[in-house]
């Protein structure tokens, strides 16, 4: 399928469909409304995840001591209640099961990626702060994304308080980690960023973008999805091209119950793998 086909086929689409391809340090292959903001859904803890590192690697904190896991954090919005997560929309019991007792910032952060906790996001950005978070988006060289609430923070959203992505700046972030575990860069040491690529290869939910891929290849990558809202970023890396970034954004009446009679929620990351899927066909010509 060319882009121009793939194009074709979004069109016909009700809803915002954005797309990133592009080999990293390099101009995209093919855009698609890159820079159109959708609501994040957990595409933004990857961001909360390149936080914790340079923390880690400033001195502020270490990974492996224990914290205690408590299902209670401070709104963003300064007049509002402590909130706490509901355990039934989260991802993730092994968090849960641990409520009471402690974890490591480490772990916390390995289930808030691979089976994207809710729970372990929100006691993360506790430890880590928003302003660093920002900082992180920031140094990606993102121009439109904002991560200005924890998870389940009703307050602060109802304020008007919300975490936005666009494609662009998804495939800026995870470009930018990516390129930095072979040379450093902004965002931290290779080793740190290496790390953190080791965390992304390990996403256990693989029904979008990787799902457009041959089995075995090695995709760091995160997804996020709420009602009406499915994303997917990341970086592939072929045995037979260089590693490229592609990001699919849909916020379309198909994540939300489409006219085509099939689980909305497959109808979502069909189109999702579908980008994935066009970018591998073209990975020796991006």
């Amino acid at each position: 399928m060319t882009w121009d086909e793939l194009d074709a086929h979004l069109d016909g689409v009700p809803g915002t469909l954005s797309a990133y391809v592009g080999r990293l340090g390099a101009a995209p292959a093919w855009t698609r409304h890159a820079d159109a903001t959708h609501y994040a859904a957990s595409t933004m803890k990857v961001a909360v995840l390149v936080a914790l590192h340079r923390a880690a690697e400033a001195g502020a904190l270490d990974l492996d001591a224990p914290v205690p896991v408590r299902n209670e954090f401070d709104s963003a919005l300064p007049s509002a209640p402590r909130f706490s997560c509901a355990r039934h929309y989260d991802n993730d019991e092994a968090v849960w099961d641990r409520a009471g007792d402690t974890a490591s910032l480490r772990w916390l952060a390995h289930r808030m990626i691979v089976r994207s906790s809710n729970l372990a996001t929100n006691l993360v950005i506790g430890h880590v702060g928003l302003p660093a978070v920002a900082e992180v988006w920031a140094l990606a060289g993102a121009r439109h994304s904002v991560t200005g609430r924890g998870i389940e923070d009703f307050a602060a959203r109802d304020a008007g308080i919300t975490n936005l992505v666009t494609a662009a700046d998804l495939a800026a972030l995870l470009g930018a980690l990516a390129a930095g575990a072979d040379t450093p860069g902004p965002l931290a040491s290779p080793a740190g960023c290496a790390a953190m690529l080791d965390v992304l290869f390990a996403q256990e939910h693989r029904e979008d973008l990787a799902a457009g891929l041959p089995e075995g290849t090695r995709i760091a990558h995160k997804n996020g999805w709420v009602r009406g809202v499915r994303h997917g970023a990341g970086v592939v890396f072929p045995d037979d091209a260089p590693p490229y970034a592609v990001v699919g954004c849909t916020t379309t009446e198909l994540a939300d119950g489409g006219p085509t009679g099939e689980e909305p929620e497959d109808d979502a990351c069909r189109l999702i793998a579908r980008i994935s899927a066009a970018a591998w066909d073209a990975r020796h010509d991006l």
